[in-house]
């Protein structure tokens, strides 16, 4: 026996319709006027047939879509991946900006090390551009680095003119902040097995929102 369910699963948007104006017109109820509807359509291989096939196409649809999604989830890890790195034992991000830019600086920092210990720094750092913002927001997760002896720790910004300024040579350094990135470079010096990151910004959010708060406060 066919049960409503598998009709209205089975029936098209169209046929839904048509059955609705069908029982509209005749008397009957929908349901007997979709059943006649996919009768039709089913023509001499009847109405049971035309309903497995129709739930294979579903069944196959399904298994196409999760596909994809696992597909999608997979190539997100893959992504996450390269930008934060195997696991370390401390982790960490920082973040600065300048309102406007140059203007009043906010630096904001996070730092996570084993069993959820966390250190949170937000705080005014003067007048600036950006950059110099970020350095400073760096230097102050340093140093608090260094306070908590956090060693095999990962720093991640998403402010390439600091990473990459750190990151690279000093010959290519800018000479605008090299002051910063000798200060940076020198605690470093202090902690082992340090590495520092590039990320998106919208993975950054918690430095960012530390140091938006930093801004707005009065010096």
């Amino acid at each position: 026996m066919i049960e409503l369910s598998q009709l209205h699963n089975a029936a098209y948007k169209a046929e839904r319709s048509a059955g609705r104006k069908l029982a509209a017109a005749s008397g009957i109820t929908e349901d007997e006027a979709l059943e006649r509807i996919l009768t039709a359509a089913a023509g001499v291989a009847g109405l049971a047939s035309l309903l497995a096939a129709r739930l294979a196409l579903q069944q196959a649809d399904a298994a196409r879509i999760q596909a994809r999604d696992q597909r999608k989830a997979a190539l997100d890890a893959r992504r996450n991946a390269r930008h934060e790195g195997p696991p370390a034992a401390w982790r960490a991000w920082f973040d600065g900006s300048a309102h406007p830019n140059p203007g009043r600086c906010g630096i904001g920092g996070l730092l996570q090390g084993p069993g959820g210990a966390a250190i949170e720094i937000s705080r005014a750092a003067g007048y600036g551009n950006s950059s110099e913002a970020e350095y400073q927001a760096l230097i102050a997760l340093l140093e608090a680095a260094v306070d908590s002896a956090a060693h095999d720790l990962v720093i991640y910004g998403d402010s390439r003119v600091v990473i990459d300024d750190m990151n690279g040579p000093a010959l290519y350094a800018a000479q605008s902040l090299a002051d910063y990135r000798q200060a940076a470079h020198a605690l470093l010096a202090k902690l082992h097995g340090v590495s520092l990151r590039w990320i998106p910004r919208h993975k950054n959010a918690a430095a960012d929102a530390l140091s938006q708060r930093a801004s707005a406060m009065p010096e």
